[in-house]
């Protein structure tokens, strides 16, 4: 089916076929002729199912349809993501798509992390789109450089990301600022307790948009695990990069501080690697990520911060130095190999101490790895005891599954009763 057939102005459809969209994906299908309808839209979509076309087409359509020559321009259109790359991408779509337009629209793509000078002076004369992390948004507001009261159109991209890293009271003030008559559309990876929550007080009578995440194909991405000690990872990494002849690898870790320690330990080791997190300025994340897709890096160790969002084609390989907390996590992760029908590969470091929560995302997924050992790094760790209150399943910390303050009075509750007796 051509997305003319979904109701698109000719010039979008051609735009869409230069960025390589022939025919709609199953998430375009159904969300492009729902929000051309004006419905408002509660739509599950996994990162690189082309969510992001599937608001911004038809979000460009709507706005060819309205007269866009005023002076000072309005922002009518308002895209709110949760990270500074997830910006930039969604703007670089945005500004793809509407090339062909015969009036194309102002867009402003804003974030924090860099200087706020140059964004207020490209909001002079206003812009008819704006997409922005929740933070700087206020900040130009408070600054009187844009105004919310004419938006028609909001996008919450990756909300259960907005709401998880924290954005919850931002989203709370913006949301302030916008009309009450407006359109909304939310775009989420899963569907959490807080998203319903945000759902159901901003939405009118949404649609329901699920479209199941794609198995992952032992054909597509190959997956892998080593049992290892903590502290023989980074010379096991080095190992496999040399001998398996891994050209470009994305690592990730739990912290920045480990990032930039493993790093510079790969570094020594004669890899061309750096280091991606939140910590960097933007212009040094820009710079780093630009350089991997360009085949510059031989490594590039990162936070979860490129678990989603973030579309590098042809990587081959991914290791989970760090296991992820959730399972989710580990499915955003090895996600970012194996794209557009390449084959990849994903590699996790399972040490003694992770052993249970590795098992439990292996549960999860339906896996079952073998966990191979390098000859020369066998493991010499034992395994910690399982945590008090986890009644032995020793469950890895994985998120979501720890037991809460009210687990563990049911728990000594419990125990008290089978004593004969009452807790303090």
């Amino acid at each position: 089916m051509p997305f003319t057939a979904l109701g698109l102005a000719p010039p979008l459809a051609r735009a869409a076929a230069e960025l390589g969209f022939t025919t709609p994906t199953p998430i375009q299908h159904d969300a492009i002729p729902a929000v051309l309808a004006g419905h408002d839209l509660l739509a599950t979509a996994q990162t690189g199912s082309g969510k992001t076309a599937a608001y911004a087409l038809p979000l460009l359509h709507s706005l060819q349809a309205t007269d866009a020559r005023h002076t000072p321009r309005r922002v009518r259109a308002l895209v709110l993501v949760p990270t500074r790359e997830l910006a930039a991408q969604a703007g670089e779509v945005l500004r793809s798509l509407a090339q062909h337009l015969p009036q194309r629209p102002k867009l402003a793509v804003v974030f924090g992390g860099v200087s706020i000078n140059p964004q207020m002076m490209a909001l002079r004369g206003g812009a008819d789109v704006v997409v922005a992390t929740p933070g700087r948004l206020l900040d130009l507001v408070q600054h009187n450089a844009l105004r919310l009261s004419d938006v028609q159109l909001l996008v919450l991209d990756e909300a259960d990301r907005l709401l998880d890293l924290g954005f919850a009271e931002e989203l709370d003030r913006v949301l302030a600022l916008l009309p009450a008559r407006r359109q909304s559309l939310f775009f989420s990876a899963t569907f959490p307790p807080e998203v319903q929550a945000l759902a159901g007080v901003l939405l009118r009578e949404p649609l329901r948009i699920d479209v199941p995440s794609a198995p992952v194909e032992e054909a597509v991405i190959l997956q892998q695990a080593y049992r290892v000690d903590t502290n023989r990872r980074t010379e096991l990494l080095r190992r496999l990069i040399k001998t398996q002849g891994w050209q470009r690898v994305l690592v990730f870790v739990a912290t920045q501080y480990l990032a930039d320690r493993v790093a510079s330990k790969l570094h020594q080791g004669d890899l061309y690697a750096t280091s991606f997190h939140g910590g960097l300025s933007q212009g040094a994340r820009q710079q780093a990520l630009k350089e991997f897709k360009e085949k510059r890096w031989d490594v590039v160790v990162t936070t979860d911060l490129a678990a989603r969002g973030i579309d590098i084609e042809q990587l081959p390989v991914v290791v989970n130095y760090d296991l992820p907390r959730s399972a989710v996590d580990y499915v955003h992760r090895i996600g970012r190999t194996g794209r557009a029908g390449e084959s990849g590969l994903a590699v996790s470091f399972v040490s003694p101490a992770s052993e249970a929560h590795w098992h439990l995302i292996e549960k999860r997924q339906g896996l079952s790895l073998p966990l191979e050992v390098l000859p020369g790094f066998e493991p010499t760790e034992t395994a910690p005891p399982s945590a008090p209150g986890d009644g032995g399943q020793g469950n890895g910390g994985i998120k979501g599954k720890r037991p809460s303050k009210k687990d563990k009075l049911r728990a000594a509750a419990a125990a008290a009763a089978a004593d004969g007796h009452k807790p303090d």
